[in-house]
């Protein structure tokens, strides 16, 4: 069976070429597309400020150059006066227009990617979420949907309309002025854009390598907070913290390496500015001495200068942010090339309504080909029938639920429900029809009541109160100040092992489904409680295709079959009173148990 790994991140080392940016920037530009109009009507309001932005310099000059010593302030034309006023507001006002028409694109796109990549993460296999590293994962998604806000942001708000006023600027100086000046701003800025592209070219691999050691950091963080029992139980808090700082150490040094590369990038960056406007100011400066330009073009030249040094100077720390931001972006975008090891087919069928045959034939399956865990396994469960599997642990018991949700395809044979093979069926019908309560129960960090309403969202008080009732746990929750609305904690911490069990049994019974799992279902109760329940799965179990998947020998003696499994294969079949006549393994089981309850 092919695996499927979580994609590696690039290596530190990794080449600029490697960061896929065209595939990235493809991949996003359809979430923005999709509103081309208030795109296109930003893009306008973008031209329409830097327009007016340029031409605010031309009328300060017209200004100047129209006084004579002896005139006053005053005595200006009023129009140029409105004009400059009409200037400075008109900037701001497309500026913030251009805000108000492309803020919910931005939102929209970042809500459509991020849940994208929340539902593709739900429908990969469990193999890929049993392998990955819960934290690492998380911080990708949130640095990548953050960095979708910062790309956008930073290419609407900084590079285009920087490409633009210089586009204008040089334009104006080209057909105004000597072309020398022309020449000196495009050198300059030629200079500018090749160093920071080089220099920040080489930082992306250091970058990266803070990345990793920051996700590496909060994987052990987050993978010990949610072991946070096991780690008092063996007094392990100083090891943990050892091994936290031990990635905290890479961080740190990966982290100052990027702050001193950085600061040489500034360096030159401003060094290079230095000489540009130095040049710029000398060529104006003589032209007026020598009478070929008025104190109004030294002053345009000047104010042409600051609107570009601002917004050329943040270029840098721009383009440093963007490539930052596509890098984050394409680990994110990598999640979802992820391939799904088990996906509906073309023509997937829904599972029909009512009563369920449950059918394995001769199925196989290994999670790794070097160790098989089913063999020629054939059962059938006929509907409304209840089967139990019994077995010592590795037998393969629990492995026959997992194969029954379609969390792993077998790997031969055939597993039929309904008389449908379940890889013809679509996922999300085949589990709507299946109930189970895990051996291993793990709850949200909710209240009870949100937990229990889980196996059906749209479930009444009164149904809720009632499938607790069923599970003998509507008494427990009553005596709770907060009653259903109590919080459970962290995976349910806060709640015994029993208490945990008994939720997933009523969450279990709520939904109701035709076929029903129970996986060492009463694992965790005491003995007076598993008799309780016992009768309340009976009944839930009736009418409906059961799979009892038991430790216990004495919660299945009522089965219609028992199934003994060892090393993946079925070595005994038949009722209890069968298996005990037969003397086998079964009722070696059954002996060790009674002997073990008669000493306990």
């Amino acid at each position: 069976m092919r695996r499927n790994l979580p994609p590696k991140p690039p290596a530190a080392d990794a080449s600029p070429t490697e960061t896929h940016i065209w595939r990235t920037l493809k991949l996003l530009f359809p979430y923005l597309w999709q509103y081309r109009g208030r795109m296109l009507l930003a893009l306008s309001c973008l031209v329409g400020a830097k327009l007016a932005n340029v031409g605010v310099p031309l009328v300060f000059k017209k200004m100047i150059d129209g006084m004579t010593p002896g005139q006053q302030m005053l005595a200006l034309p009023a129009g140029l006066l409105l004009l400059y006023g009409a200037l400075r507001f008109s900037t701001s006002l497309f500026t913030e227009f251009r805000e108000i028409f492309f803020a919910r694109v931005t939102q929209q796109a970042v809500r459509r990617i991020a849940l994208e990549v929340f539902r593709h993460l739900h429908a990969l296999s469990l193999r890929f979420h049993l392998e990955r590293q819960t934290g690492g994962v998380s911080r990708d998604i949130e640095r990548g949907t953050r960095s979708i806000s910062a790309l956008i942001s930073y290419t609407l708000y900084s590079i285009l309309p920087t490409l633009v006023e210089v586009s204008l600027v040089l334009g104006i100086l080209i057909t105004k002025y000597d072309a020398v000046f022309a020449l000196i701003t495009a050198v300059s800025l030629t200079a500018y854009v090749v160093f920071t592209v080089a220099v920040s070219n080489w930082r992306i691999g250091i970058r990266r390598a803070m990345n990793d050691t920051d996700s590496a950091a909060n994987t052990r963080a987050v993978d010990s907070l949610l072991n946070y029992e096991t780690v008092k139980y063996f007094n392990n808090e100083e090891y943990e913290a050892r091994r936290y700082d031990e990635q905290l150490r890479k961080w740190e040094d990966a982290a100052t390496t990027s702050q001193v590369s950085l600061s040489w990038l500034n360096l030159g960056q401003q060094a290079i500015i230095a000489t540009g406007v130095t040049a710029m100011m000398w060529r104006a400066a003589s032209g007026v001495v020598e009478g070929t330009m008025s104190i109004g073009d030294l002053v345009l030249v000047n104010a042409f200068l600051i609107q570009l040094y601002v917004p050329l100077n943040f270029l840098g720390v721009v383009y440093r942010e963007i490539r930052q931001a596509l890098t984050d972006i394409e680990r994110m975008f990598d999640l979802l090339t992820v391939n799904r090891e088990v996906a509906d087919a073309p023509d997937a069928l829904s599972l029909p309504t009512g009563p369920l045959e449950v059918s394995f034939d001769t199925v196989a399956f290994a999670y790794d080909k070097e160790r098989p865990i089913l063999q020629d396994l054939s059962f059938t469960i006929a509907p409304g029938r209840t089967v139990a599997v019994v077995g010592h642990s590795g037998a393969g018991k629990s492995t026959l639920a997992r194969l029954l949700y379609r969390f792993y395809d077998v790997g031969g044979g055939q597993l039929r429900i309904g008389g449908h093979d379940i890889r013809q069926l679509k996922q999300s019908s085949l589990r709507a029809a299946i109930g189970i309560v895990p051996q291993d129960t793990v709850l949200f960090n909710d209240t009870i009541g949100y937990n229990i309403r889980y196996g059906n969202p749209d479930a009444s008080d009164a149904q809720v109160q009632e499938a607790a009732r069923a599970a003998q746990l509507h008494e427990f929750i009553a005596q709770l100040p907060q009653g259903y609305e109590a919080r459970v904690g962290e995976r349910g911490l806060k709640l015994s092992g029993g208490e945990k069990q008994r939720v997933a049994i009523a969450r279990a019974l709520l939904k109701n489904p035709p076929i029903l799992i129970f996986d060492e279902a009463t694992s965790a109760l005491d003995s007076q409680t598993e008799k309780a329940i016992q009768g309340s799965l009976e009944n839930a179990a009736r009418g409906r295709t059961t799979l009892v998947i038991a430790h216990r020998l004495s919660t299945i003696m009522d089965a219609d079959e028992i199934l003994v499994m060892d090393a993946g294969r079925i070595v005994e079949r038949g009722k209890h009173a069968e298996l005990l006549a037969s003397e086998g393994a079964y009722a070696h089981m059954w002996l060790l148990q009674q002997e073990e309850e008669s000493h306990a």
